[in-house]
């Protein structure tokens, strides 16, 4: 079986784009369908189950399509878990680094898996969770205390991490309850940081598994990336289950699922120069993109290059009072105009979920190019929208 697909093109036009808000995410059904085609041969090979991560893409309208591939959600916590019971309607796995005693009863009603960060979470929640729902299997998260995570912001193994339960924290007592164990210690990487990572994860913890009914590979393989090896990918797991044949393995991916599935679509509002010319869009990239401000990267722009590549360059920036509200610098083949149309690419992972409506800046309206040619505006959000989330 191969596990590459061809390449599909964006069928974004410039006529789709005058019928459609600015500015907008535009979700592209058929590159959806392409990463959910990918992650189904990885499953069909491996035996895995794999889980959407709603902290990474929650486009519920989507989930129509999502759900014929993937076998649930996995949450964040109380609201996420609800959102994957309510729209997705299949396995629900539920992780926080701590819970709530108010929220535990809930998220056990609906939740397959309940995972604890801590012993002291797993001897604290566990009978209550088991009393609201019998069925429930009880996990721990656990730190391998390895990761090549390329960014320290982004290292669930780091230093002093609050993430998972170190290998001397855990003994008889400890594991008292416990089905399974979660780690999560990848971002955005290949199937070689994966190797490694679960040569450490069986290291440390491999004397429990033989008591284990499930693992949880966690997140931040990048799937669908062209360059990623998924042939390794399917090795690694594959022997992984021939060693332990009696464990249930779950996958559980954010940005491999939205990944190139869809772009940003801004508008040009004024273009000024200050030693240089300054494109001013009706986006933000404090608000609307933040991980080009946290990170940092720089999105990619449609028919641009990098600065003094191509005839004219521009800085594009936000609408917003932050003086460092800057996607970055490109350059085009033709001067910029006042209404002109700029798309990001690949903003359909990890901006959605995190956007905001700092300084009052309209959030992006949310649509969905259809196979068919066709557009649905799933969401447009107005004053009301800000308002309510103020008191």
């Amino acid at each position: 079986m191969t596990y590459d697909l061809p390449p599909v093109s964006s069928a974004v036009t410039p006529e789709l784009l005058d019928t459609l808000p600015s500015p907008c995410w535009l979700l592209e059904e058929a590159l959806l369908e392409r990463n959910l085609e990918m992650l189904r041969r990885i499953k069909e090979a491996t035996g895995v189950k794999i889980l959407l991560a709603l902290k990474g893409y929650a486009l519920w309208h989507s989930f129509g399509l999502v759900r014929e591939v993937l076998d649930g959600c996995c949450a964040s916590g109380l609201w996420e878990a609800r959102l994957s019971h309510e729209e997705f309607g299949k396995e629900t796995h539920t992780y926080a680094p701590a819970f709530k005693e108010e929220e535990i009863d809930t998220i056990a009603r609906i939740s397959r898996h309940l995972v604890f960060n801590s012993p002291t979470q797993a001897l604290r929640f566990g009978v209550p969770a088991r009393r609201a729902n019998p069925r429930i299997s009880l996990g721990l998260r656990v730190n391998p205390e390895y990761s090549e995570a390329p960014v320290e912001l982004y290292n669930p193994c780091g230093l002093h991490s609050r993430l998972g339960t170190l290998a001397s924290a855990i003994d008889e007592k400890r594991m008292e309850g416990i089905d399974g164990f979660h780690f999560h210690a990848l971002c955005e990487q290949d199937a070689s940081a994966l190797e490694g990572v679960l040569q450490a994860f069986e290291e440390k913890f491999g004397q429990w598994l033989p008591r284990l009914r499930w693992v949880n590979f966690g997140g931040g393989h990048h799937i669908t990336r062209d360059d990623y090896d998924r042939k390794k990918l399917v090795e690694i797991l594959k022997d992984f289950r021939t060693r332990h044949p009696h464990l249930e393995c779950y996958l559980e991916p954010g940005e491999a699922i939205g990944w190139q599935t869809g772009p940003l679509i801004a508008t040009v509002l004024d273009i000024v120069n200050n030693g240089m010319e300054i494109a001013i869009l009706d986006t933000s990239a404090e608000a609307h993109m933040p991980d080009t401000v946290i990170m940092p990267y720089k999105a990619e722009v449609r028919g641009a290059a990098e600065p003094g590549v191509k005839p004219y360059t521009y800085r594009l920036a936000g609408n917003t009072c932050l003086a460092g509200d800057i996607m970055g610098d490109y350059s085009f083949d033709r001067p910029l105009h006042i209404g002109e149309k700029i798309l990001f690419e690949d903003q359909m992972h990890y901006t959605v979920v995190k956007a905001t409506t700092f300084n009052g800046i309209p959030l992006p309206a949310l649509a969905r190019l259809h196979r068919d040619g066709s557009v649905t505006v799933d969401r447009r959000f107005g004053y009301e929208d800000f308002k309510s989330r103020l008191g």
